[in-house]
């Protein structure tokens, strides 16, 4: 089939400039060049809108990154190391849970404990004191921390949401994802905070076969290292926190 061009090229042939400026009106009427002018102007914006870029709230809404962090220096290694090793002392001494209020300073026999007294111990052979900061930081900023009333030295270092509240104010706060592009985000010596019930542990230095890392705490009956994490992230996740005073 004959196009239009070929045929005004074929009906011009042999002519005069007038003679072919009169064939074109006749081949091509007005409102056929019109909607192809339209046309070629449609197609002309889509080509080109395709390659803009995206406005910058919806590229990041489209990536949504895992925020970067820093990496610890070797003396916040050798912290962390540190951090871990004290966890494991207290899973070698298997203190059994034990939910009770201690007077006299608050602080349990070694062989009792709970998920708390796990993270302040191992923070302790770290080199930090943590019951002495939050106590602290209690009577400065009791605002800041939801499970206290009046302050008890005696307990409120062994709450799970105040040393939650303690970390959100002095600990880099991390991904609560856990994906893909976010697994290595969660490395050894991090703290994880859980719900359903409230819920605080340590990040072992070892991973499942799928990456995931091992937990650290007391959930009950005593202190263990285990592959416990993706059951307590499915009960719910509340924070990610890696923390170097």
């Amino acid at each position: 089939m004959k196009n239009a061009s070929w045929i005004l090229s074929e009906q011009c042939a042999g002519r005069s400039a007038k003679e072919r400026a009169a064939l074109s009106p006749a081949l091509f009427p007005a409102a056929r060049i019109r909607r192809l002018a339209a046309g070629f102007l449609l197609c002309f914006l889509a080509a080109t809108t395709l390659w803009l870029p995206l406005p910058a709230h919806a590229a990041q809404a489209a990536a949504r990154p895992v925020p970067a962090t820093a990496v610890p220096s070797h003396e916040q290694q050798e912290f962390l190391k540190a951090l871990i090793k004290g966890a494991r002392e207290e899973v070698s001494r298997r203190p059994w849970y034990k939910s009770a209020y201690y007077s006299g300073g608050g602080i349990p026999p070694a062989d009792e404990g709970v998920c708390t007294d796990l993270v302040w111990r191992a923070l302790k052979v770290a080199g930090y004191d943590l019951k002495k900061n939050m106590d602290a930081d209690i009577r400065n900023n009791k605002a800041a921390y939801p499970r206290v009333g009046k302050p008890d030295p005696n307990i409120d270092f062994r709450r799970v949401p105040n040393q939650t509240a303690f970390f959100r104010r002095h600990a880099q706060k991390l991904t609560t994802r856990i994906d893909a592009g976010s697994i290595a985000a969660w490395q050894p010596g991090d703290i994880a905070v859980f719900a359903n019930p409230d819920h605080i542990a340590i990040l072992s230095d070892k991973r499942n076969a799928e990456g995931f890392p091992l937990l650290l705490h007391n959930q009950g009956p005593f202190a263990t290292e285990g592959d416990d994490f993706m059951a307590w992230y499915a009960r719910g996740i509340v924070a990610h926190f890696r923390f170097i005073p």
